[in-house]
């Protein structure tokens, strides 16, 4: 491995995160798809009122949702050595929502927001889940990225 992506974490909440957790899993999930190194990546953490806000802007939904992901340059995964070094995009996360969908799914908020970290970062880098293979391939790979990351963090 060479140099690290860069990735910044903003928490614009007063929700308590490890932000170098997220950090770490920014850095990993890139490394992992071979996003060249010189790319860039936002995760902000914002509150209802501001994911509300930014929900009905650019998806035209009232309400907040749990993620958002902006993307910049296009940037794509297995292209290391070409043109891919870029503004991977933001990321913006709403730790209220997901306080509420960890709840019903039985695990922490930091669980949820690591989830909804790694399904933002492949929003970015253009997976989608609108028909039902292209659902299965991005969540396979979601879930694939997030238990490889956890089980290198445990102790």
């Amino acid at each position: 491995m060479g140099a690290a992506v860069s990735v910044e974490i903003l928490n614009e909440t007063g929700a308590k995160v490890d932000v170098s957790e997220f950090a770490a899993l920014g850095r990993f999930c890139l490394d992992a798809l071979n996003v060249h190194p010189g790319a860039e990546l936002c995760v902000t953490m914002v509150d209802v009122p501001a994911m509300s806000q930014l929900h009905e802007r650019w998806m035209g939904d009232p309400g907040p949702t749990d993620v958002l992901s902006f993307p910049m340059d296009e940037i794509r995964p297995g292209q290391e050595g070409s043109e891919s070094e870029g503004i991977l995009g933001d990321v913006v996360l709403c730790p209220e929502v997901a306080s509420v969908q960890a709840r019903q799914a039985g695990h922490s908020v930091t669980e949820e927001l690591l989830l909804l970290t790694v399904h933002g970062i492949l929003h970015l880098l253009g997976f989608d889940h609108a028909e039902p293979e292209e659902e299965r391939r991005m969540f396979d790979l979601q879930r694939k990225l997030l238990l490889t990351f956890l089980a290198s963090r445990a102790p």
